[in-house]
């Protein structure tokens, strides 16, 4: 599994911008699915068994997209100002390098750095440096950067004992995890009708879980995201720790899982001996905070991945966390599920 989440979290894919990834999803998942779609947004849906009437339709959703930056101006130098993509922290930005879909390399850079190396800088104060990338054709039509061109970070994925730290675990994990268990269900049969959404533009305001939502009209809706750890010196007050497990959402900034959900998830991870945790994040949501408010309502909840420094280039996560998440998922969808709809 590590070969894996290697090659996507290196791969590149800002939100909105997500085809390069959807491609490299569609070669993994080739075989694993009964059907292969992608809807309108761009979100790719794989179906995974049938309905009948006495199993559930599931969606599980795990978002392609990563954070990135969009260039705004390009001064007469050639230097390169921004906007974000997503929740960029710009305390972490000054020194590391983009990457734009072309190839060319950037270096990310802030004003009079040295005179202001105790201030906490602002995004309008940062720019990209591509030196010789626009190979002197800077400010024209025929530069090889444009005013609205997407760039993404670069920074290869390092192995660390049992820990993996990357650029965009936030959410490639997620989407390791949903190939992964897709393996698994292979081999152990899905009890249900199970739609495996790759979705897009999450980190731009969950704009691609809410469609794909509607248009596969789910029984229950499982997102496969990151969350925050308290395990850092001075972290978050959080019980969610490294390698402790799958960790398993009771509510976050935009939801509060029901708790018909999150016991199935409970009591499926103790008859499994599955290692799990409970989430309480305090900020922040996921696509299942989308899922769960589509049409009149979906019963969801989430399966989260502990992250240390979640939306910087060194995001980590622990291979126990991730096993753990694969295999809950799995041993969720290839039993019966009960109680989980109001009655």
């Amino acid at each position: 599994m590590k070969q894996l989440i290697k090659k996507l979290v290196e791969a590149w894919g800002p939100s909105g911008y997500e085809h390069h990834m959807r491609e490299l999803i569609k070669e993994e998942v080739k075989g694993l699915c009964d059907e292969m779609t992608i809807d309108p947004m761009g979100s790719l849906i794989c179906r995974v068994g049938t309905k009948t009437d006495s199993n559930l339709r599931v969606m599980v959703a795990a978002h392609m997209d990563e954070i990135g930056l969009m260039v705004s101006h390009i001064d007469r130098n050639g230097f390169l100002r921004f906007t974000n993509i997503g929740g960029l922290i710009p305390s972490t930005l000054n020194g590391n390098r983009v990457k734009f879909e072309n190839g060319v390399i950037g270096t990310i850079a802030v004003e009079n750095m040295w005179s202001k190396l105790y201030e906490l800088p602002k995004l309008d104060g940062f720019y990209i440096d591509v030196s010789e990338g626009l190979n002197g054709d800077s400010g024209n039509k025929n530069a090889p950067i444009q005013v609205g061109d997407p760039a993404g970070f670069y920074r290869t994925c390092e192995e660390r004992g049992n820990r993996l730290v990357a650029k965009s675990m936030d959410d490639r994990i997620g989407c390791a995890v949903a190939i992964e268990a897709m393996r698994k269900l292979k081999q152990l049969g899905s009890k249900h009708e199970v739609y495996f959404a790759f979705t897009v533009q999450e980190e731009v305001g969950l704009r691609g879980s809410r469609p794909a939502a509607h248009g596969i009209n789910p029984d229950l809706g499982i997102a496969l995201d990151v969350t925050s750890t308290g395990d850092t010196v001075k972290g978050d007050h959080m019980a969610v720790a490294l390698g402790k497990g799958a960790a398993i959402k009771v509510r976050d900034g935009g939801m509060i899982v029901p708790p018909a959900v999150k016991n199935l998830m409970l009591d499926t991870a103790e008859k499994h001996k599955i290692p799990y945790q409970l989430e309480i994040l305090n900020g922040g949501t996921t696509d299942a905070m989308a899922i769960q408010t589509a049409q009149s309502g979906v019963p969801s909840g989430c399966i989260s991945i502990p992250c240390r420094y979640v939306h910087t280039v060194n995001e980590t996560v622990d291979m126990v966390d991730v096993q753990a998440s694969v295999d809950l998922l799995a041993a969720m969808l290839s039993n019966p599920i009960e109680g989980v709809k109001p009655v």
